[in-house]
């Protein structure tokens, strides 16, 4: 039998496979712009709108979301509960994780300090403000409800003052905005980075935002500064108060001020306590930055610093030395460390969902204008509600006429459906009205009952003109924030924790700091490594431990207040201090000058100049015989630069530098076997530092300075020979069989 023939069987491919299969590898060109517009620009304003800038309310959409949560469960009134179980109830709302929703909630207790009026309050370890390490505990361990003042955030909010919009999956409904009845914007701070704006806006007394507002109510054109004194922190502070600056704030909406800490002295411990810091720093911010002060020996008065915070607050405690001056110790704390720091405001609020900086009479005429509208929806809702019941007893009125008359109808109507339509017609009333009336129980089918019914048209109708009366005049709902405002100051209005001190009385004498003047000897090597040896530690040491290949090629007897410049093999010098060295040791090789001033890869030191007044020259010498001099003040600089560029010229081979105080005389020693003596006043000065010099010992082609060292007068015989008028010039010959025609040789 034969074999079967096989069928062949085609495969078919879809057109659109074809389409996708002839497009694959193709890479498709589009323009920045158009990629920006339709991929980042949605990121960046869903960032600005709906995380990191906040609302009128003073609110950001996290914050929103907790807090109303919390509001639905209960939390207003009762006992606290577990915080797992209000995160938990969040993601209703909030489509994040746990453990940022739980953060939302810790910044905003009142165990972290971080606000004046906390909205919530807490029950456990909620880590604190001031702290960076003391952490908040786990949201299993730790309990929370809604602070009393959280009523002003919700009052009325069910009586249609916001609205409502539906969840991330449409299955709750939660509000746009709270009908707060304070400028909670302005008394709790908030902070946020958006993509490409940011917002800053720091806290203000609630006794004195309130009074404010009510003032600009009553007149438009009031100066805030004279009611809202200045910003006032949960922590405390001192605030140096300049009034242009203040002012300037709160014209703009933008601008800085200082916060410096509190501290005392305790004299029968000699100790300093500090119990108060600025908003922006952190106790071991400050801890740290005395330790490394201490270490540098900018601050020598220091015995110990601890940090003794515990259940009665923010405490940091400085042991001094007998003797010491405390007033003297902290003016150096102050000008040195976080002690004393600035906060910059950007009042950056979402307006009608877009972002706009705004001073602060601008802010409150914006609450103003929110929350009038606020008033008003909840006058009209309670004028809708008056309305309703007002038709429902005009309907109960008329059945009062004949009782009777409705119970036949309603006894005799044989369908049920039919006893609404009948009453209707019976009494004259319309739908909404029968209904109500067929609704009425047996046993408030009486005279009298109907007649208390009917007594309350004559109020509601009072009422209803007075709402009516209300929302047509702007005065009246004026004149209800302003008692809703006077309210909140009686339940919640505290006195000023954040002192206000005169800027210009406090300010710090502008003499530089004292800094430790103790004699010290510096070594620098060829390789680049530096060290700091006091004398004591020098008359101990041996010998001096060095890297292999490497030696000591400047020896500086100085002190410790003097400023050190590194020249570099880029053509750079780096600038520091001595006295941000430590204290070395002959045993040590000392610091590596290239990773303790971050150099740049491939960079070395190659000499150092110690000054304090910035006084003499440096002088450099090139290869080709060219020699440029630049006083050292060129060096110095008004800021605290760290890295100069061009410190020199970079177009020649550089051979040696040296630092002069005063002219000297160098010795030049060519490859051609000549030897010139030149004074360095000879050489004009030039403030340019990468100038090329002038040309002081000419070279022939394959020729260069071999050798450059300090001459003093009488080292050569018949040293009037390597001297010259006029320059440049070749230099003398070395006469054969002396040690420097060996020298040469060798």
């Amino acid at each position: 039998m034969a074999p079967r023939k096989k069928t062949e069987t085609k495969k078919t491919v879809k057109p659109q496979m074809n389409a996708y299969i002839a497009g694959a590898g193709l890479t498709v060109e589009q323009p920045i712009t158009e990629t920006l517009e339709s991929n980042f620009m949605p990121y960046a304003m869903s960032v600005i709108v709906s995380r990191a800038i906040p609302e009128i309310d003073g609110f950001k959409p996290s914050h929103r979301k907790l807090l109303y949560t919390m509001y639905n469960m209960g939390l207003l009134n009762g006992n606290t509960i577990k915080s797992a179980n209000i995160v938990g109830r969040t993601m209703q709302l909030n489509p994040h994780g746990d453990a940022a929703i739980y953060e939302t909630m810790v910044r905003l207790s009142e165990g972290y300090q971080a606000l004046l009026h906390p909205y919530v309050a807490s029950k456990g370890s909620f880590g604190k403000a001031y702290s960076r390490d003391m952490a908040y505990a786990a949201s299993r361990y730790t309990e929370a409800k809604l602070a009393p003042i959280a009523n002003e955030l919700f009052a009325d909010i069910e009586k249609d003052t916001v609205d409502f919009v539906d969840n991330y999956d449409a299955t709750m409904k939660e509000p746009t905005l709270f009908p707060v009845t304070f400028p909670s914007v302005l008394v709790n701070a908030n902070t946020g980075i958006a993509a490409g704006m940011a917002s800053s806006i720091c806290p203000f007394n609630l006794r004195e935002v309130c009074e404010t507002t009510i003032a600009y109510i009553k007149d438009n054109d009031i100066n805030v500064a004279d009611t809202l004194l200045a910003p006032d922190f949960p922590i405390g502070g001192k605030l140096l108060y300049d009034r242009a600056a203040i002012e300037k704030i709160y014209e703009t909406g933008r601008g800085g001020f200082k916060v410096r800490g509190v501290w005392e002295y305790d004299k029968s411990q000699n100790c300093i306590d500090i119990t108060e810091i600025p908003p922006t720093t952190t106790s071991e911010a400050i801890i740290e930055k005395v330790i490394e002060l201490v270490k540098l020996k900018k601050i020598t008065e220091i015995n110990d610093i601890r940090d003794e915070t515990d259940l009665g607050g923010l405490k940091i405690t400085i042991d001094l030395k007998r003797g010491a001056d405390p007033e003297k110790l902290m003016k150096k704390v102050i000008k040195m460390t976080p002690f004393e720091d600035s906060f910059s405001c950007n009042f950056n609020i979402l307006i009608a969902g877009s972002p706009r900086v705004m001073g602060v009479k601008e802010i409150v005429s914006e609450w103003v204008a929110f929350r009038e509208e606020c008033v008003r929806r909840r006058v009209y809702f309670r004028l809708s509600k008056a309305n309703d019941r007002l038709h429902l007893l005009k309907g109960l009125e008329k059945i009062l006429l004949d009782i009777d008359k409705a119970i036949k109808i309603v006894r005799e109507t044989e369908e049920e459906s039919q006893v609404v339509p009948n009453l209707m017609i019976g009494f004259g009333i319309d739908e909404i009205q029968a209904e109500y009336v067929a609704e009425i129980k047996l046993r408030h089918l009486n005279r009298e009952y109907i007649l208390k019914r009917t007594k309350d048209i004559e109020a509601l109708i009072a009422e209803i003109e007075d709402l009516q009366n209300t929302l047509n005049s702007k005065n009246k709902v004026l004149r209800i924030i302003i008692k809703e405002l006077e309210e909140v100051i009686k339940k919640y209005g505290k006195d000023r924790k954040t002192e206000i001190i005169s800027a210009a009385d406090e300010e710090l004498d502008k003499e530089e700091v004292e800094v430790d003047n103790s004699p010290v000897t510096l070594f620098f090597t060829k390789d680049g490594y530096f060290k700091k040896i006091t004398p004591l530690s020098l008359r101990m040491s041996g010998e001096q431990k060095l890297k292999e290949g490497d030696e000591i090629t400047q020896v500086i007897e100085s002190t410790n207040a003097v400023d050190l410049l590194f020249f570099t093999s880029k053509h750079q010098v780096y600038k520091s201090k001595t006295a941000e060295f430590a204290d070395g040791k002959a045993s040590v090789m000392g610091d590596y000058i290239p990773s303790k001033l971050e150099f740049e890869e491939a960079e070395n030191a190659i000499y150092m100049v110690e000054t304090q007044k910035y006084e003499g020259y440096v002088v450099f010498v090139f290869d080709n015989g060219r020699i440029s001099k630049v006083p050292l003040s060129s060096y110095e600089t008004k800021t605290n630069r760290k890295k100069l560029i061009k410190a020199y010229c970079d177009k020649y081979n550089l051979h040696s530098i040296f630092y002069v105080k005063e002219e000297s005389e160098l010795l030049l020693k060519s490859s051609n076997g000549r030897m010139l003596i030149v004074n360095t006043a000879s050489i004009p000065a030039k403030t340019t530092k990468d100038n090329g010099g002038i040309a002081v010992m000419t070279q022939k082609k394959g020729q260069r300075v071999v050798e450059v060292q300090f001459y003093q007068k009488g080292e050569l015989d018949g040293d009037h020979r390597y001297r010259t008028r006029s320059l440049p010039a070749a230099g003398s010959k070395i006469p054969t069989g002396t040690a420097e025609q060996a020298k040469l040789e060798i």
